[in-house]
């Protein structure tokens, strides 16, 4: 297994990071206002990126009636990207990592899943010892699961359908979707995962922004 030491430094003065309910007004509508409201969140720069970790399977019925990630030991981590500067961002999605601690020393970094990944992974044949745990990081970009029928056709347009829509966030406008983390059905790992998000910049004379790591644990529980 690969290991991945984590350990970014920056000034702490840069960002204003916040773990409580969210309200945030009537710029939002209603339901991006119950959507967001136990989600942890970091601001700085003008943007704010909150995250919601979807750990609650009644929250999948919706956007996925059939075949539920979650039962498949896949999380679905709700972003939203609020830009309140003037200037439109850009926003690397594939860059975005989940990152947990799996022992003492070792921080993993999870990378989220494509659609056709998530319709893969929920749909590939059950392992043969579904007691047994594989160890992370999970391995992505490999080759398909096979088997690409209506079934995956349905659960690959429900994934993207339900995803982030767009890497660009204009100014004073906002962003909302999902991003799918394969994390094998471990979500106790949840108790000590990070959201990261390296790669933010202006889009006018590509300006980057200082790196956002929002702390999932120690968000407001359901």
């Amino acid at each position: 297994m690969r290991k991945v030491y984590y350990s970014p430094m920056r000034n702490p003065a840069a960002a204003l990071v916040s773990f409580l309910v969210l309200s945030l007004g009537a710029a939002m509508a209603p339901g991006q206002q119950a959507a967001l409201k136990t989600s942890a969140l970091e601001s700085h720069e003008g943007l704010t990126i909150s995250a919601q970790p979807w750990t609650d399977p009644g929250l999948y019925k919706e956007k996925f009636p059939k075949k539920s990630p979650y039962a498949a030991g896949v999380l679905a981590v709700q972003v939203s990207f609020r830009n309140d500067s003037d200037e439109s961002l850009r926003v690397n999605i594939e860059r975005i990592r989940l990152t947990v601690l799996v022992d003492s020393d070792n921080r993993q970094e999870v990378h989220a899943l494509t659609a056709d990944q998530l319709a893969d992974e929920v749909l590939k044949p059950a392992a043969k010892d579904p007691t047994a745990k594989r160890k992370l990081p999970i391995p992505v970009g490999g080759g398909s699961a096979g088997g690409r029928d209506k079934h995956w056709t349905e659960l690959q347009r429900q994934a993207q359908d339900a995803g982030v829509p767009s890497s660009i966030v204009a100014a004073h406008s906002m962003v909302q979707g999902l991003l799918y983390f394969d994390l094998q059905g471990q979500f106790d790992l949840l108790q000590t995962a990070h959201l990261y998000v390296p790669d933010v910049a202006a889009m006018k004379g590509n300006r980057s922004l200082t790196y956002f790591d929002i702390d999932l644990g120690q968000r407001t529980p359901h």
